[in-house]
């Protein structure tokens, strides 16, 4: 690592941090709390890539933990400052997920009542994973409606909403790999 280049700046010892275009924010500042969110999900999708898994599965996940680092530098960008150039969420990883979500389905038990998060340790880290995400989802509601000029904030939505489906069918997926038992929820009425 460079000498010069230390991990440290300092910046962000009274309580500030800056947006992508220089902004200074609060560290509780509503994007700041969504895109920390988002990077709470991808630590989490890297413990969930460290499981057993076949190789498809892992570049899938690491593929997906990209979009998730796309995502975040779109909620971190001041759009009211000139920007260099960012990266973009595209329908296409959205028709990604749609199709792995299909493929997964094709091969489990239908689906008749919720079932109750646990089964294998796997099945559960997918669990927290789908969770996690559905907060970063309401979180990044909440941003793009305060701020509707936020980059690509409609698109941010759809894969984070598209996102926990995949976490909920990769969790099943997983049960039914590793022949763990789902159990289902029965309503105490």
């Amino acid at each position: 690592m460079n000498s010069e280049w230390k991990i440290y700046t300092r910046t962000g010892d009274k309580g500030e941090t800056s947006l992508i275009g220089g902004t200074r924010v609060p560290k509780y500042h509503e994007r700041i709390e969504a895109y920390g969110t988002l990077d709470e999900l991808n630590s989490y999708l890297g413990l969930i890539r460290d499981q057993e898994m076949d190789d498809t599965m892992r570049a899938l996940l690491i593929e997906i933990q990209d979009r998730l680092f796309t995502a975040e530098s779109l909620l971190a960008a001041d759009p009211a400052k000139p920007l260099r150039s960012l990266p973009v969420l595209q329908e296409d990883d959205i028709l990604l997920l749609e199709k792995e979500i299909d493929r997964m389905n094709e091969n489990l038990p239908e689906l008749t009542s919720f079932i109750l998060p646990g089964g294998h340790p796997t099945v559960s880290h997918c669990h927290i994973a789908r969770c996690i995400c559905r907060r970063a989802e309401r979180l990044t509601i909440k941003v793009v409606e305060n701020h509707p000029e936020t980059l690509q904030g409609e698109m941010v939505i759809k894969y984070l909403n598209r996102l926990s489906d995949f976490l909920f069918v990769l969790s099943r997926s997983f049960a039914h790999q590793l022949n763990a038992k789902e159990t289902p929820w029965k309503a105490r009425i």
